[in-house]
C-alpha cells in the first residue's frame, strides 16, 4: 500500500481504470477516516454511527467507481460530495416519517464551508444558498445553546478524537467527556425540534 503514498488520487484512478489491482482498496482505506468523521457529525442528529459509517463507505466506493479525472473537481472533493449524498440519503430515508428536521443534512463541522458551492452537485442553485444559510443559522443556535466547555468537546469530537484524547487535551476524565457529549446530543436535538417548528 505504501507504494501509492506519493501518487495523486487522480493518477491512481487513471491507473485503476487501466486494470491495476489494489488501488480501490488503498483509496477506501485512505479516506476511511473522512467517512468516520462525517458519520460522527451525522450521529449527533439522530443516526447510528456504525450504520452511517457503512453508508459513508458506500458513498466512498461510488466515488472511486464513478470519478472522472477529466472533470474540474479533485477526487477528494468528489469523494466528499458522494459521501455526503449517501449519508444525507440514509438519514432522510430512515427518518422520513419521524422527525422532519432530521431529514435535513446538518454538518456541525466547518470543513464543508471551504468547498465552493459549484462543486456540490445540486440541481437548484437557489436551494443551495437557502440551505447553507439555514444550516449556518442552525449551527449558530446550536453553538449558542452549548457551554464553552461543550463547544470545545464538540469540536474535538468532530475532528475525530477519542474520548480519552479529548479528556487528555482538556484535563478531564473520559467519563466527563462522555457526559458532555450526552448533554450535547440532547441540546442538539432540542434545537432541531425548535428549528422544525
Amino acid at each position: 500500500m505504501e507504494r501509492y503514498d506519493n501518487v495523486s488520487d487522480e493518477e491512481l484512478i487513471a491507473r485503476l481504470r487501466k486494470g491495476e489491482t489494489g488501488i480501490a482498496d488503498y483509496l477506501l482505506e485512505k479516506y476511511k477516516g473522512l467517512v468516520r468523521q462525517k458519520a460522527r457529525a451525522m450521529y449527533l442528529i439522530g443516526g447510528d454511527t456504525d450504520d452511517l459509517s457503512q453508508e459513508g463507505m458506500i458513498g466512498l466506493f461510488k466515488a472511486v467507481r464513478d470519478y472522472q479525472p477529466d472533470r474540474e473537481a479533485s477526487f477528494m472533493t468528489f469523494a466528499r460530495m458522494c459521501i455526503d449524498r449517501q449519508l444525507y440519503s440514509a438519514v432522510q430515508n430512515s427518518n422520513r416519517q419521524k422527525h422532519i428536521p432530521l431529514n435535513h443534512y446538518v454538518s456541525l463541522s466547518n470543513e464543508d464551508e471551504e468547498e465552493p458551492v459549484i462543486e456540490q452537485w445540486v440541481a437548484n442553485p437557489e436551494s443551495i444558498i437557502i440551505g447553507k444559510e439555514s444550516i449556518r443559522d442552525l449551527q449558530d443556535k446550536i453553538a449558542g445553546s452549548l457551554s464553552p466547555m461543550e463547544n470545545k468537546v464538540l469540536n474535538y469530537f468532530l475532528s475525530g478524537k477519542t474520548y480519552a484524547q479529548i479528556g487528555e487535551a482538556m484535563g478531564k476524565s473520559p467519563k466527563s467527556i462522555d457526559n458532555a457529549l450526552k448533554r450535547i446530543r440532547v441540546k442538539v436535538r432540542e434545537e432541531l425540534d425548535k428549528y422544525g417548528k
